[in-house]
């Protein structure tokens, strides 16, 4: 199988696009293929892989892990439609505090790669959107960090103005004030 890899505006983003076969009985496409990657630029040894199922209007984010454990993260949606936004949190990077934003379905199979340095988030379009990523280093809790999802200073045009939002993400800090 073949992939497709786009550079977005943010350097160290990629949208991946997987060729998918289909037939009456319905699709296959392989989701992931460390050789082809390589010869991509994506060198990351992905170690966990998490799974999130959310209820339409659910947002998750903006999290990240600070440090020696900051994640490198391949995020599809397997069931249903996420709005997914990359925030570059890279001290000296000339993006730094600039998102970028997709939408990934089931039906697109497209996938957001992110490197280390980036915040994550997304918003569930569909009841029941399944959001499966891949991470480069295993979750650390004493690391966990998070940007507030409406932080002004941020604009994330979100498709939403109200989300359903966890009691955590609604008092993440702002940008100015997060531990980087």
């Amino acid at each position: 199988m073949i992939f497709k890899f786009k550079k977005l505006k943010i350097p160290g983003l990629v949208l991946v696009k997987p060729e998918t076969g289909r037939d009456k009985r319905g699709t296959v496409s392989e989701i992931y293929k460390s050789s082809v990657f390589k010869r991509a630029g994506i060198k990351d040894i992905f170690v966990q892989e998490n799974r999130s199922v959310s209820k339409k209007g659910v947002l998750r984010g903006l999290h990240y892990q600070r440090g020696p454990f900051a994640q490198a993260k391949l995020v599809r949606c397997g069931r249903g439609r996420v709005f997914d936004v990359a925030l570059d949190l890279r001290r000296g990077s000339k993006t730094f505090g600039k998102w970028c934003g997709v939408e990934l379905s089931g039906e697109n199979c497209l996938a957001l790669y992110m490197p280390p340095g980036f915040a994550h988030g997304f918003l569930a379009l569909a009841g029941g959107s399944e959001v499966i990523y891949k991470c480069s280093k295993e979750y650390a809790p004493a690391f966990d960090a998070g940007v507030r999802w409406n932080d002004p200073a941020i604009s994330v045009k979100w498709p939403v103005k109200k989300p359903r939002l966890s009691q955590k993400d609604k008092t993440q800090p702002l940008l100015k004030d997060a531990k980087l």
